[in-house]
Parts: C-alpha cells; sequence; structure tokens
C-alpha cells in the first residue's frame, strides 16, 4: 500500500493516508486444444487443402503437408489453439464436410 503525508489545516500536524495499491490484473493463459483433422473417402485432395487454407493460418505447403498426413495415418494435427477457436474451427470444418475433431493438449 502506498502512503502519502499531507498537511491538516492550519496546526502544522500532518495525517497518513493509506491508499490500496492496485496492480493490473492477471491473465491466465488459456488452455491449449488440439484441432485434428481426419481422412475421408469422400473429399479430394484440393478440396481439403483449400478449406485449411481457408479457415487457418496455414500456408499452402503446410495444409499441403497436413492433408497428406491425415491421409496416410488417418489424422493430423492442424493446430493447436484455445477452446473456443478450436471450436469454432471444427464447426467451420463440419460446414465444409470435413471431420475434424478437437481434444485438450496434454
Amino acid at each position: 500500500m502506498s502512503q502519502e503525508q499531507s498537511p491538516v489545516g492550519g496546526s502544522g500536524g500532518t495525517v497518513t493516508i493509506t491508499r490500496p495499491k492496485t496492480s493490473p490484473p492477471r491473465v491466465k493463459q488459456l488452455p491449449p486444444w488440439k484441432v485434428l483433422l481426419h481422412n475421408d473417402d469422400v473429399n479430394e485432395a484440393g478440396y481439403v487443402v483449400e478449406a485449411i487454407i481457408e479457415l487457418t493460418t496455414l500456408e499452402p505447403q503446410a495444409a499441403l503437408l497436413r492433408m497428406l498426413e491425415a491421409h496416410r495415418t488417418g489424422v493430423a494435427l492442424l493446430l493447436t489453439t484455445h477452446r473456443e477457436h478450436a471450436e469454432l474451427l471444427s464447426e467451420q470444418f463440419a460446414s465444409k464436410r470435413l471431420t475434424v475433431t478437437i481434444e485438450p493438449e496434454d
């Protein structure tokens, strides 16, 4: 707490005023969530890559690599973000008929 002294009236005495110190609000980091792209036998590779580029910040080469990984292994990690953004991405990919799941990062 900070203290401030100021003269009172004409008596020459001082009064100590105690003011609470304010600190900046604490910002907690949101826990990370994984956004996972799953392979499907319906959509063409080019369509999947275009959707990844449109909905994420991934560059075309990175989007292509994620699509190929999902095609070969069944699933690929697209990105890690906070839960609300992961949920939004899941809905956006679903609107493009692509399967994306989200899960908390370990």
